[in-house]
């Protein structure tokens, strides 16, 4: 039934060398090259190379998708929003995750622009999809802007209180070999707190300090230096598979994260008016799933740099991570990824 919708890659380029396949099967990014220390374009994202093989019936993955309604996970499946409670889709043991087994990143976008250097796409997500309430109408806006980034912008509307929480969920490794793990890479987080998770993922509700925990990526540091540390949570996620509460506070002006490989030099900078990023390392790829180049992706070959509203939001109700929208109101959320 899908398929008898039309699916279309494009692509796009910048005034330099970077240059992106964007396909609107769940919005998703399926390449992204990007020039290394000399000169010679690598794509740094994992996905497929054939538009079967990120159908559900196919592979659930995530690969590159742009992820709604709401990115992260629900505790039990249910959201309150003034005094009503709705259940949703259990997909994740008892959890909502990314909007369920039929998410956006499933969906066929319509395409409503296309450029050299940038492409539109929206999504009507009808009143009761997923279990979620409310009609909403997303647009989500790639640019290849001149400095380099690969700049997302989303906006949604609704005709009812709802949530809403979007993010690209793009697998980075910016060695360009997928072949290779990304313990290696370098990442730095401007966070001073996280959100530790219970045995269920699901965020306790503590904002815990970052000091002295392997969670500390303040200053950079490898990946895979305190990965398999005697540390509960990463023992909980199998890695990390966590939210940090940034310090930028949604001002998309300062850097909140970098990610450098040391093996081609690219630098990868993170840019959002978000007030948290869940950091994934791949952990529960296991070899089973075939990509691009006829690469078998084990755990660790990527991270996710999830720029988005912090986990359970709507039934945690931190004032800095609201995920409600209401009718009369505009979502917007911006990040830019910038390759230097």
């Amino acid at each position: 039934m899908l398929m008898k919708q039309k699916v279309t890659l494009y692509t796009l380029r910048n005034s330099h060398s970077l240059r992106a396949t964007i396909t609107n099967l769940g919005g998703r990014v399926v390449s992204l090259f990007v020039p290394d220390r000399n000169g010679i374009l690598r794509d740094v994202v994992l996905g497929f190379e054939n538009v079967e093989d990120y159908l559900p019936e196919n592979h659930r993955s995530d690969f590159g998708a742009a992820i709604g309604r709401y990115a992260n996970r629900l505790n039990n499946g249910q959201i309150t929003i003034d005094g009503k409670t709705y259940q949703l889709p259990q997909n994740d043991g008892k959890n909502c995750l990314h909007g369920g087994p039929d998410g956006w990143q499933y969906r066929i976008f319509n395409v409503e622009e296309v450029g050299d250097n940038r492409l539109v796409l929206s999504l009507v997500s009808e009143d009761g999809d997923s279990g979620f309430p409310g009609n909403v109408c997303a647009r989500v806006t790639y640019m290849l802007t001149d400095d380099n980034a690969l700049d997302i912008q989303y906006e949604a509307v609704t005709d009812e209180p709802t949530v809403i929480n979007m993010t690209n969920h793009s697998y980075f490794n910016l060695n360009g070999d997928a072949s290779t793990d990304i313990l290696n890479h370098l990442l730095t987080i401007d966070a001073d707190r996280y959100t530790p998770i219970g045995e269920t993922f699901i965020p306790t509700g503590e904002l815990a300090s970052v000091e002295g925990t392997p969670m500390d990526f303040r200053q950079p540091k490898p990946i895979g230096r305190d990965i398999a540390a005697d540390f509960d949570q990463l023992r909980i996620g199998r890695g990390y598979d966590h939210n940090w509460v940034l310090n930028t506070k949604g001002d998309d002006s300062h850097l909140c994260a970098r990610l450098e490989s040391p093996v081609t030099g690219i630098v990868l900078e993170v840019y959002t008016t978000e007030p948290g990023m869940q950091v994934y390392t791949g952990n529960f790829l296991d070899g089973t799933v075939i990509g691009k180049g006829g690469v078998v992706y084990r755990q660790r070959a990527a991270v996710c740099l999830e720029t988005q509203k912090f986990p359970d939001s709507p039934n945690q109700r931190w004032p800095e991570s609201d995920a409600i929208l209401r009718p009369g109101d505009v979502y917007r959320s911006r990040t830019k990824f910038r390759f230097l």
